[in-house]
């Protein structure tokens, strides 16, 4: 089986790392719940503004969030999307390794002649 990929291998890379981080999964879960201002997502961290325009900016460059200008505030929404996409990637990766374990167990499951068990 092949692992099918519709994000490139820079994507996924910028994707993985995004999500390496607790506050940038944290803030991708506040906002697939309801977007959010930045200066809102701001008042649930005990770091700076800027910190959090920093890990915004992070998940915008992987396609975690958009951004969106209203009047003065800058509203961030997920992109769903682009989780679905890691999901099918991931279900990819499983499906290999299910697979290969099927195998094994196929293997392990086949009776080995009598005779051919000093051959080993």
């Amino acid at each position: 089986m092949v692992v099918e990929r519709e994000l490139t291998d820079d994507e996924i890379d910028r994707l993985f790392q995004a999500l390496a981080d607790a506050t940038r999964r944290d803030i991708v879960t506040r906002v697939l719940r309801q977007e959010q201002s930045v200066s809102a997502l701001a008042g649930h961290y005990a770091m700076s503004f800027a910190a959090v325009q920093k890990h915004v900016a992070v998940l915008e460059r992987a396609s975690l969030v958009t951004k969106q200008r209203r009047g003065r505030e800058q509203v961030v929404h997920a992109a769903p999307d682009t989780l679905r996409r890691a999901a099918r990637l991931l279900e990819s990766y499983e499906e290999l390794w299910r697979g290969r374990a099927r195998r094994i167990d196929d293997l392990l499951a086949e009776e080995v002649p009598p005779g051919d068990r000093g051959a080993e």
